[in-house]
């Protein structure tokens, strides 16, 4: 496996204590060396900073199943994805994947394809993948062999969902599109409506069945997470059984539940770009400037990683080591990737290189090889 051997000059590089135009980065091996190279590249002009690593993104359905029913070359899909976290940065990407009861691309089956397309080509491409399960807790049939299918895929992270409609359930009432959520389905409206019943009713035997399905998962050695934690006794719940992750929690209290507990808190990039929550959820903005985010994660949209850490940076609230470590060395701790993150010797040589003026990509390097390059910067690499 070819990897750069060479000493990066001229350029701005963020190191943990900040930026520094008059260092040198060097590269061996897939690392961060101490030891300049023969080959100096000239990159003035740039920023060179920490790959970002994003901890959790769906952004990648649509190049699975770009139009629905049209999923018939699951590991091109699986490349393609791989090409657009290249070119927004990113050297190690969660994907994130559903396993519920709403159906099509968040079926049982579809995660299947999708972890056994993930699995088949991961070895062959530059940027580092990392599947992550995304289950509905109230799916009781389904916990058996779960914990054997997790093995299977080869997939070592776990979130837990709950997206029941449970007050209307609770009421007897319909939730709203039903109809276009079954036959997504493929299902019939009134049974879909009669499944959603039957799994609200068994609701008391959720939590003996989750406690069993954690400690199994556990015992794997895998993360496990919750997400969108509401209360300070959502988050005390989770973390009793094991999930020491809390994905977009929705509430200050959850967040503040979550730090008081020592748990990483993972916030939506999105809602640092929007300046708020789409579905008026607590501002990550405030949670971070409390103190209250560990990561920020792509969710839906892969260039909003690199966009909120520059926007923090600009705006004050942090500085742009604090800023750019939301996406590089905090995901990776909270990943337990203890060789990336930083500019630290030994650590693998995955960095992103922005234009100075417009910020945006113009290169990536994820273990000391190329996944994404274009423009002047490529000259300068390649002659």
């Amino acid at each position: 496996m070819n990897t750069l051997e060479m000493t990066l000059q001229g350029a701005d590089i963020l190191h943990p204590d900040g930026l520094d135009s008059h260092s040198e980065l060097n590269l061996a091996d897939g690392r961060i060396s101490a030891t300049s190279a023969a080959r100096k590249v000239d990159v003035s002009g740039y920023l060179v900073l920490p790959g970002i690593i994003d901890p959790h993104g769906d952004g990648f359905e649509r190049h699975m199943a770009p139009r629905r029913g049209a999923m018939k070359q699951m590991e091109e899909g699986v490349v393609a994805s791989e090409a657009e976290l290249a070119a927004n940065g990113m050297t190690t990407a969660v994907l994130a994947q559903f396993y519920s009861w709403e159906g099509g691309l968040r079926s049982p089956d579809y995660a299947a394809q999708v972890f056994e397309a993930i699995r088949l080509v991961r070895g062959d491409l530059v940027t580092d993948l990392v599947p992550q399960l995304r289950f509905e807790t109230h799916m009781l049939e389904d916990y058996a062999d779960l914990a054997e299918k997790i093995a299977v895929w080869q997939v070592p992270y776990v979130v837990f969902n709950d997206h029941l409609p449970h007050d209307r359930l609770a009421e007897g009432r319909k939730p709203p599109r039903l109809t276009g959520q079954a036959l997504k389905a493929g299902r019939n409206p009134e049974k879909h409506f009669e499944m959603l019943l039957e799994m609200h009713r068994r609701s008391p035997e959720v939590p003996t069945a989750l406690e069993a399905l954690c400690a199994s998962l556990a015992a794997q050695g895998l993360r496990i997470g919750s997400h969108d934690d509401r209360k300070a006794e959502d988050r005390a719940t989770w973390r009793a059984r094991g999930a020491e992750i809390s994905e977009f929690p929705e509430t200050l209290e959850a967040a503040e539940a979550a730090r008081a507990g020592g748990d990483h808190i993972i916030l939506g990039a999105p809602n640092v770009v929007r300046g708020g929550s789409h579905k008026g959820n607590a501002s990550a903005l405030d949670l971070i400037a409390m103190g209250l985010c560990d990561a920020l994660a792509s969710d839906y949209h892969y260039p909003s990683p690199r966009r909120a850490a520059l926007m923090l940076a600009r705006s004050g609230l942090l500085d742009l080591a604090g800023a750019w470590a939301l996406v590089s060395s905090g995901p990776a701790d909270l990943l337990g990737l203890a060789d990336r993150g930083d500019f630290t010797l030994g650590m693998r040589a995955d960095l992103v290189i922005l234009d100075k003026v417009s910020e945006r990509v113009a290169a990536t390097v994820s273990g000391g090889r190329v996944s994404y390059m274009s423009g002047e910067v490529a000259t300068r690499f390649f002659g």
